[in-house]
């Protein structure tokens, strides 16, 4: 459970009636980790169990396992909006060379792996993030090769890789809405055709760049603007876009009022398109 409250105590009356809600409506609930954006500590930040025990430490999708560890960080180190993505990866990666950029806790990666790709590289800054997709490979009984678990810089392992003229079958390319270091930056909202082309050389012809855009204040005709300008060349197309599954965009009966900018053709702020690279 998320706390946004600024400052967090104006909000905790409200916290409570939510953890009574659903509590009463769905009694199989066995933990609840409350997450408190502005607190102070980064204790309260990456969250604290108010229910329950312990926190389950795996789940599983389409019969594929996978670790979590809901107060590793802020985000609850599994994106479900990304579902229907790692759905595609396993119907379409068997057989591929994967890249895994901004992996995260490579749940894509592992989707590409458990869809039987010939090898999925994880590729991410932080080393305890790589941790927890091994602990997945583990749960599906995927041999852990150390090599495919790069901790790095993107920018310095994607100019390294274009260098010794590595290629990949397909890029999934997830990058946080916003990240600096001291070797590149990533800016959702004004620079998402330079990271495509950055790792765009890294594909086999006939092969796919996955591009994932979550920024909720670029709108979805400003990003599809975006993919259009750089198919110009004739070197991508636009394969597919891919929804967002309803029970996390909302029911029509749920929603209250619509996003600060339209997502629409997409169905949701993070915007998926499948490229195909020629």
């Amino acid at each position: 459970m998320y706390h946004y409250a600024d400052p967090p105590e104006e909000g905790q009356a409200g916290v409570q009636t939510a953890i009574d809600f659903y509590l009463s409506r769905l009694p199989w609930i066995q933990a609840i980790v409350l997450k408190t954006r502005h607190a102070t500590s980064v204790e309260d930040r990456h969250g604290k169990l108010v229910h329950g025990s312990r926190p389950d430490r795996r789940l599983r999708e389409h019969e594929v396992w996978y670790a979590i560890d809901l107060i590793l960080s802020q985000d609850a180190s599994f994106y479900l909006d990304t579902r229907l993505l790692r759905l595609w990866a396993l119907q379409n990666l068997a057989g591929k060379r994967v890249l895994n950029c901004f992996a995260y806790t490579g749940s894509l990666g592992v989707a590409a792996q458990a869809g039987g790709a010939r090898q999925v590289i994880h590729l991410d800054l932080s080393r305890k993030f790589l941790n927890l997709a091994k602990e997945s490979y583990t749960l599906n009984g995927f041999p852990v090769h150390k090599a495919d678990f790069q901790a790095g810089d993107f920018w310095v392992q994607t100019s390294r890789m274009r260098r010794i003229g590595r290629r990949f079958d397909c890029v999934l390319l997830d990058p946080p809405f916003f990240s600096l270091t001291s070797k590149g930056r990533v800016d959702l909202v004004t620079e998402s055709a330079q990271l495509i082309n950055k790792v765009r050389p890294l594909v086999e012809p006939g092969g796919w760049l996955v591009a994932i855009n979550n920024a909720i204040f670029v709108s979805g005709s400003e990003y599809l603007l975006t993919l259009e300008r750089l198919c110009e060349d004739g070197y991508l197309s636009i394969e597919a876009l891919l929804p967002v599954p309803e029970d996390v965009t909302g029911f029509s009966g749920t929603i209250r009022r619509p996003p600060p900018v339209d997502p629409a053709p997409f169905n949701h702020s993070t915007k998926i398109a499948v490229l195909r690279v020629k």
